[in-house]
């Protein structure tokens, strides 16, 4: 097994899926030391992992449409890499990949490429059905000659992002974060639902927070939220960064969230996730270390909107469908919390 000397990794969102390359870089730091690594990626998602040691990153601003893909191209220019690492299907990537010059460019299995994906790449990850997201991603290294046999984040989180979260939540007091909002809107869930389980959490002497970044969206969801809570949660939505989030993430017990980038942020610094899944798969986007403490009613949204079991649908579905979130209840969730709560692993 031979070193490549100079890989470049395309990936640019989202938040989750970047956390799932960190793994992949660490492997790849591991095997070939000497090797040099180019990450591609958004620009909001660079202020997650941008700091990684030994990674070389490239900004992808999408917002400017064409004139983000040439700053990219010019970034580039003059340079041919060993190996593409083409991780992202999306028509806008593919397009962006064809201004990076490599001798390899591997990029996923027929099954999974959407896009014109398979007209920008020149090899092909295994083709397997019923990996997670984090899995199929680790697998851009087989091509190489490597296997992701360990799954290591060590994101790092800056001395004054600890002190920050640490003056929130001081003290060693049990923590649950709730983050409430996903930027696929059909799967959040019900405000006064939330707010029914923090109440609950809060009345076991648990500290309660909400998290949630500046949007106008996450805003709204945070306001219902308090406004249909009985006890006095501390809102922290909009004010902290990303790497803010990860440092309070770490001083928490549990996170309670739909599924979304916070929870493979939790999930990262070894926090237990609270996942409310039912118009995605957990098996296959849920947290992925321990998906002990999440609830699970994907097959029950299979059978009632597609009429079939999730082991009868493809593999990935998504069953984003108005009132597929009714389908968690707050007694379903409340017995996660608690079991959580009384687990002392």
């Amino acid at each position: 097994m031979s070193a490549t000397s100079s890989i470049c990794l395309l990936r640019t969102s989202a938040i989750g899926d970047v956390t799932h390359v960190v793994p992949l870089v660490r492997t790849l730091q591991q095997a070939w030391p000497q090797s040099s690594l180019t990450w591609i990626i958004g620009k909001l998602e660079r202020k997650l992992v941008g700091d990684l040691p030994g990674v070389e990153f490239v900004t992808f601003d999408k917002a400017a449409g064409w004139s983000g893909m040439r700053a990219v191209h010019a970034a580039l220019r003059g340079r041919r890499f060993d190996a593409l690492l083409q991780m992202q299907v999306a028509l806008r990537s593919n397009l962006l990949s064809l201004g990076i010059s490599a001798q390899r460019r591997i990029g996923y299995d027929r099954a999974r490429s959407k896009d014109l994906h398979g007209m920008v790449v020149n090899e092909r990850i295994p083709a397997r059905s019923g990996e997670h997201v984090l899995d199929a991603i680790g697998s851009f290294c087989e091509p190489l000659g490597l296997k992701q046999t360990r799954v290591r984040w060590d994101i790092p989180i800056p001395d004054e992002a600890q002190a920050w979260a640490a003056a929130q939540l001081p003290g060693d007091t049990p923590t649950l974060l709730v983050s409430p909002t996903s930027s696929h809107v059909l799967r959040n869930w019900r405000t006064e639902r939330y707010a029914a389980v923090m109440d609950h959490a809060a009345a076991r002497g648990w500290r309660v927070a909400l998290v949630g970044g500046p949007s106008g969206l996450e805003r709204d969801m945070a306001d219902a939220v308090l406004a249909a809570c009985r006890s006095r949660p501390l809102d922290l939505t909009g004010k902290d960064t990303l790497k803010k989030l990860l440092a309070l993430l770490g001083r928490a017990q549990l996170l309670l969230t739909p599924d979304s980038g916070p929870m493979h942020m939790a999930n990262a610094v070894g926090t237990r996730v609270l996942g409310l899944h039912a118009a995605s798969n957990p098996h296959r986007s849920g947290p992925y270390s321990d998906r002990r403490w999440c609830v699970d009613k994907y097959d029950e949204a299979a059978r009632k909107y597609l009429g079939k079991p999730a082991s009868e649908i493809p593999w990935g579905s998504k069953i984003e469908k108005p009132g597929v979130m009714d389908l968690i209840g707050v007694d379903d969730v409340i017995e996660r919390l608690e079991a959580g709560m009384n687990d002392k692993e």
